[in-house]
Parts: structure tokens; sequence; C-alpha cells
């Protein structure tokens, strides 16, 4: 089962509830709202420790008094990146198109298949638990460089460009011991057993 929670946004009760107990019925997490304002009241009095959110955010296009794409700008305001997929009718194509120019995962035209969907909206969550995991990878990367020294830092760049410890020592006027001891605890801080392994964390890869 894939982890992670449906943001259902609809504002017609028995579409509402139909989609959430479909998508309960596939083992989803379902948060249902009655509008962009109650989804946005809602994400902004989450604790700081549940920002930003998991999971996906289905959207009707046609909302009052917030439509699915006025709640997507809203949504990329406050810097959301996670996939976004609207539920749309056949006249609302052009204006979701714009939507997935600026990031939307996908749309699916109404009538859709109840399968389809499920099996669309898992693979988003799918993506957002990648994103999920990238972002964590990112924050550990970051504490690790903030952990170095002035100087540990001065040799690790050096380390990453492929430098010998002697051509380090004289380049910062110190003993090769002392780049010996600094180049030890640059790899350890970050976790690494190699300038190359340096030089892909230092690019972010």
């Amino acid at each position: 089962m894939v982890e992670g929670v449906v943001h259902l946004v609809d504002d017609d009760p028995d579409v509402r509830d139909a989609l959430a107990f479909l998508l309960r019925s596939r083992g989803l997490h379902v948060r249902a709202f009655d509008g962009g304002p109650a989804l946005l009241a809602a994400l902004d009095t989450e604790p700081p420790q549940a920002r930003p959110p998991r999971g996906i955010f289905l959207l009707d296009v046609r909302m009052e008094p917030m439509t699915g794409t006025r709640l997507h700008d809203e949504l990329l305001a406050r810097r959301l990146k996670n996939p976004v997929l609207f539920l749309t009718g056949h006249g609302d194509i052009p204006m979701v198109v714009e939507a997935l120019k600026k990031g939307a995962f996908d749309f699916l035209e109404k009538p859709y298949s109840d399968n389809a969907l499920a099996d669309r909206i898992e693979q988003a969550l799918a993506v957002d638990a990648a994103m999920q995991a990238e972002g964590a990878q990112a924050a550990e990367r970051a504490a690790r460089l903030a952990s170095l020294t002035e100087r540990e830092r001065e040799v690790m760049t050096r380390v990453a460009a492929g430098k010998l410890n002697k051509v380090i020592a004289d380049e910062l006027n110190v003993s090769v011991r002392t780049v010996e001891v600094h180049r030890a605890r640059v790899f350890a801080k970050l976790g690494v057993r190699s300038a190359a392994e340096v030089a892909t964390l230092i690019a972010g890869r």
C-alpha cells in the first residue's frame, strides 16, 4: 500500500463523500475539505513539524468561492510542491493545461474511471514520497556541511578538487599532518570515505 495523505477538495458533498469512500477503500488516508479556504486554513494551522504536509492534493476545478486553479496558485504561493491532480470537465481543459505549465501533476477528465483515478493517485503519492525522501536527504546534507569548521571547509573544497595532502598543506601553510587530521574529520562529519564522495556531496547529487 502506498503511504501518504490525499487532501481532497470538492464543494459538492455527494461527490466528495463518494471520492473519499473510493480512496479509503483502496487503503488511502483521505482528508476531505469542502473548499479551498477550508484547506488553506487547515494547512496554516498545522504544527511546524507537520510542514510541509505529506501527500497530494486532489482538487475539483469548478468550486465556489475559490476555483481549483486559484487554490493551486495559493498552494504555490506557500511554496508547497506536493503533486496536484485536478478533476475537470471538458470545458475546463484550457485552464488546467495552464495549471500543468505551473507544475500540476495531472488532470482527469470527467467522467473518469474509479480504478484509473485511484491508480493515478497512488502514482502521485509515490512521487511525493520520493520528493520527501530527497528533501530529507538534502536537509541531512546541509546539516553535515554546517557542522564543519572554517578550516575543515577549506580542506574539504581542496579534497573535493582532487588535490593531494601536500599541495593542500602548502596552500594553507600548515603541516601535512594537520591536513590529514582535518581530512579525517571532514570524512567523519560528512559520512564519506573518498574524495569523490566529498565532491558528490558538495554538488548535492
